[in-house]
């Protein structure tokens, strides 16, 4: 079944208030595009979840779309912080539930398995089992052990409605490899309700059976397959394209104030139509292809 869509209906098809996990890893991965046109198209109150909070979430926060985040803290690696999450928090304007980045992936591997609580012992004896136990509706609770007794730590699973995942290769029918790390990306799509892929590349199918090893991402959890060249720009995408430091730095610098976020969404996001506009806006092809990867290191 040929799932191609344009990252607009993708987008269209998520409705405010879902709950969506992102693949992104601080500013590798992330998605980027989806995040743009989801802050383009009005979407709100989005419960996020993300093992590493990454720039494509902070994004979607300093663009209003996100209520609740649920994440393992996170940066954006040398070039700083997390500076709209941050600001959210302070303002009281987003709920944040900071896990270790473990138990966010126990979380995913609990969905995934379709289990009603994951056992795990990560967070015993730490702040961040205070604080959440302090928090009304906590996913935290203790259980005995049926066979020894000893009392453990346990989590609810995590239930997305949806799951946006950018990876490097797929085919009409949503069946994707991830190069490189998956970290907990394959979780996150089985704990999903369904899953928008989206590509750098889309191939025949007979090319993805070829090495069916590689396939992270089946076919029968996606509903969406959008093909976006430097869709995750301007983090990485490893073997494809490295992250584009100066576009990093602008960003960074346009969180420091309000007057500069909001000329920075005006220009970046509002100002363009489509993502097409945003790379000709950051350069177009001849600034791109200096963040190609190299073919041997990969990135």
């Amino acid at each position: 079944m040929n799932k191609l869509s344009s990252l607009s209906d993708a987008v269209a098809s998520i409705p405010s208030g879902s709950h969506v996990a992102l693949s992104g890893f601080s500013i590798t991965r992330c998605v980027m595009a989806f995040a743009r046109e989801v802050i383009r198209q009005g979407i709100r109150n989005l419960t996020v979840s993300q093992c590493v909070g990454a720039m494509d979430t902070d994004l979607l926060v300093g663009g209003g779309a996100v209520e609740r985040l649920i994440y393992g803290g996170g940066s954006l690696d040398r070039f700083g912080r997390l500076a709209c999450v941050n600001a959210g928090i302070e303002s009281g304007s987003l709920r944040a539930e900071e896990y270790s980045s473990l138990s966010i992936a126990f979380r995913y591997l609990a969905g995934s398995l379709g289990i009603p609580f994951i056992p795990i012992k990560s967070l015993s004896g730490s702040d961040l089992l205070s604080r959440l136990q302090e928090q009304a509706g906590s996913d935290v609770a203790f259980v005995a052990d049926p066979f020894s007794g000893e009392r453990w730590l346990t989590l609810t699973p995590l239930l997305p409605d949806v799951a946006v995942v950018q990876v490097q290769t797929c085919d009409e029918e949503g069946n994707a490899w991830i190069m490189g790390p998956k970290w907990d990306s394959p979780e996150q799509v089985k704990a999903s309700t369904r899953t928008i892929v989206i590509a750098e590349h889309v191939v025949p199918t007979e090319m993805i059976r070829r090495e069916p090893e590689r396939c992270v991402v089946p076919n029968l959890l996606v509903s969406h397959v959008v093909e976006l060249p430097f869709g995750a720009h301007p983090t990485s995408l490893y073997r494809e394209y490295d992250y584009d430091a100066d576009e990093i730095r602008n960003y960074v610098e346009a969180t420091r104030k309000q007057d500069s976020w909001k000329a920075y969404l005006d220009r970046y996001v509002y100002g363009v139509k489509d993502h097409w506009e945003y790379l000709d806006l950051v350069g177009g092809l001849r600034r791109l292809r200096t963040l190609r990867a190299d073919p041997i290191l990969g990135y």
